[in-house]
């Protein structure tokens, strides 16, 4: 129990049976010093005799016996009934202590009790019973260790009233176990409130692992019920729950605002009344002894939202184990924000981080990469720099949920490495899918572009101004694919991706380039008056479209082979050796234009542009031909993965 914090919130009524325990146990450790003294005082008088063995009953009370065997084997007379002892003047200081503590117990219980017994050890404080001296007269240590006559005072007497008080507080408040909770003077009425919530600390319970927390006490005082737990292991990290009636006040503490902040979004699904997160100081506490404490009042509508509210509360509590530990090393890899939206909805979807720390955490993830990555993401690099933000808080979310599984399951950690691994490569494979996306954006583009000029030479109809428009259209979408390979290049390079995507951006660049430059000329060149060259012409152009039309579903099937699907990347390969078909033919087709035009007879002018055309269109093919190559290495290279 964290009596410090939990007395410094005023809720002392929580504290009781803890400090009546505490109590109790000073009262085995007061009487057995009080033996030892008496034992030392003995043992001055008379050094032949055995020293007395204390060693059972010192350990019975939580004390070191060497300390007190030393005492007494160390005690001897020093003249005029005195004796001194190695280390008597800090037994008489924990005789004082212990006093303390009895009587501390009882004040909680009975603060007009207590204020008697406290007059009273101030009293045998005055008289200089308890001064904490080197030497000790043996009168005193009869005074102290006697029962004293009727009418007056001793500090055995105080200790055997004290035991008496604290014996009748303890029956009053006798312990039972409700669902886990330690419960004192509990009423029936209370037990649902109580069981909710230890329903839902159960819930979560085993998420926490091996690390220790979560222990509930609970009591009635007055007209309230009062829950409390520890959470974890730090001092000032408590939560104190009063129920009255339907309304439940949560009251809780934390030295990281950041988390107490967390703990209120968790509960967002009642409307709560919070105040609070204000900075409070208590001496004792660890750091600098200063916690944040928040407030928040739940108005319930009966008894059974009440009690969903008391199970959601304790459903929550194990996400704030270690919670800024898990932040810290979350946010090595993405932005701090992300860290915390990415512990929330580990929380949220009851998956938790503590599996993740258990499993090595930042290691976890450093082991991943140096595994399955070590040439895509750099020493010290963040996550969201290579696979982009909302990749990389995916990655994390799975990796969260892999370590959870995997601990739950009783698998060995290697098997959540390998998985968490497996994870990495197959976000990292999503990261080339989007660029291979891009991509697929460009060839589409370039497939407009074939497309119109495949119709405007074969429309033997076209308007004057058609051409024009041909230019002027081929000029935005060529205009546009550059604005995209540029977006393309950058992202390349932002992910770290592989090279081999940038030869594919750069190869359909190339080709729009192409085109573009042949909507151009067609654009300008005279008429094609002769029926067979307007054919041949018409198919070379229609060759670029399919080319085009193989290069985009080639792409869209490697951009599945990742996944691991067969099928796929048959498609992909085979897109790859129609490609190089279409090139070939395109090859053919240029040949027998440029045999046309030199045996047809035509004017200069429409030989140079009908010749012209011809190259554009054929580099055209040429470009999507080189790409299927690029694109046949990198379907080998997921393949042989």
């Amino acid at each position: 129990m964290k009596t410090v914090i939990v007395r410094e919130l005023g809720q002392s009524d929580i504290l009781l049976p803890s400090l009546v325990a505490e109590g109790l146990a000073a009262n085995d450790r007061i009487k057995l010093r009080l033996s030892a003294l008496q034992a030392a005082a003995q043992h001055a008088r008379e050094p032949a005799r055995a020293v007395s063995d204390l060693t059972v009953e010192s350990r019975a009370a939580g004390i070191a016996p060497a300390a007190l065997v030393t005492l007494i084997g160390g005690a001897h007379s020093t003249g005029e009934g005195r004796i001194t002892a190695p280390g008597l003047a800090p037994l008489l200081k924990e005789i004082d202590a212990d006093a303390e503590a009895m009587i501390r117990a009882v004040a909680a219980g009975d603060h007009a009790d207590g204020e008697e017994f406290l007059a009273r050890l101030a009293s045998l404080r005055t008289a200089g019973h308890l001064e904490a001296t080197a030497e000790i007269e043996t009168a005193r240590i009869g005074r102290l260790t006697g029962v004293a006559q009727e009418g007056t005072d001793s500090l055995h007497r105080l200790v055997m009233d004290l035991h008496k008080a604290l014996n009748r507080l303890a029956a009053n408040r006798s312990e039972e176990v409700i669902a886990g909770a330690h419960a004192f003077g509990i009423r029936p009425e209370d037990r649902a409130s109580v069981e909710s919530f230890m329903r839902g600390v159960e819930s979560t319970r085993g998420l926490k692992f091996d690390h220790p927390g979560l222990d509930a006490t609970a009591v009635r005082s007055g007209d309230r019920l009062v829950i409390q737990n520890d959470i974890g292991t730090t001092d000032a990290h408590v939560v104190v729950i009063a129920i009255t009636g339907n309304a439940v006040t949560v009251t809780y503490t934390d030295v990281h605002r950041s988390r107490a902040k967390f703990f209120i979004s968790l509960l967002d699904r009642f409307t709560v009344q919070w105040s609070g997160l204000d900075r409070h100081a208590a001496a004792g506490l660890e750091e600098d002894s200063s916690f944040f404490l928040v407030t928040g009042l739940y108005e319930a509508r009966d008894g059974e939202d009440r009690n969903a509210f008391l199970e959601l509360v304790g459903a929550s509590l194990v996400f704030l184990i270690d919670w800024n530990k898990a932040r810290k090393l979350l946010r090595n890899w993405v932005a701090k924000g992300d860290a915390a939206r990415i512990l929330e909805w580990a929380a949220r979807h009851r998956i938790g981080h503590r599996a993740f720390l258990e499993l090595g955490g930042n290691e976890l993830l450093g082991a991943a990469v140096r595994n399955a990555a070590p040439n895509r993401i750099g020493f010290g690099e963040r996550l969201d720099q290579v696979l982009g933000r909302d990749a990389a808080i995916d990655f994390l979310k799975a990796t969260l949920q892999i370590a959870t599984e995997a601990l739950l399951a009783g698998q060995s950690s290697r098997l959540a490495r390998d998985r968490i691994g497996a994870e990495l490569v197959r976000h990292l494979d999503r990261v080339d899918s989007a660029l291979l996306a891009i991509v697929l954006r460009q060839i589409g583009l370039a497939n407009d572009v074939a497309m119109a000029v495949f119709h405007h030479i074969g429309d033997e109809r076209a308007d004057p101004s058609a051409g024009k428009q041909l230019a002027a259209r081929a000029g935005r979408i060529e205009q546009k694919a550059d604005r995209i390979a540029i977006e393309a290049r950058a992202e390349i390079v932002r992910l770290n991706a592989r090279p081999i995507i940038t030869g594919l951006v750069d190869l359909v660049e190339e080709a729009i380039d192409d085109l573009e430059q042949a909507a151009f000329i067609v654009s300008v060149a005279p008429e094609v008056t002769d029926a067979e060259l307007r054919s041949a012409l018409v198919a070379l152009a229609s060759i670029a479209v399919t080319s085009t039309e193989i290069a985009a579903s080639g792409l869209a099937a490697a951009a599945e082979v990742q996944e691991g699907r067969r099928a796929d990347s048959e498609d992909a390969l085979a897109a790859v050796s129609r490609l190089i078909d279409a090139e070939h033919a395109a090859d053919a087709k240029e040949r027998d234009i440029t045999a046309r035009v030199f045996a047809g007879g035509f004017d200069v002018a429409a030989s140079l542009a009908a010749l012209e055309l011809t190259r554009a269109i054929e580099r055209s093919t040429d470009r999507l031909a080189g790409f299927g190559h690029l694109l046949r290495r990198y379907v080998m290279s997921d393949l042989s993965a």
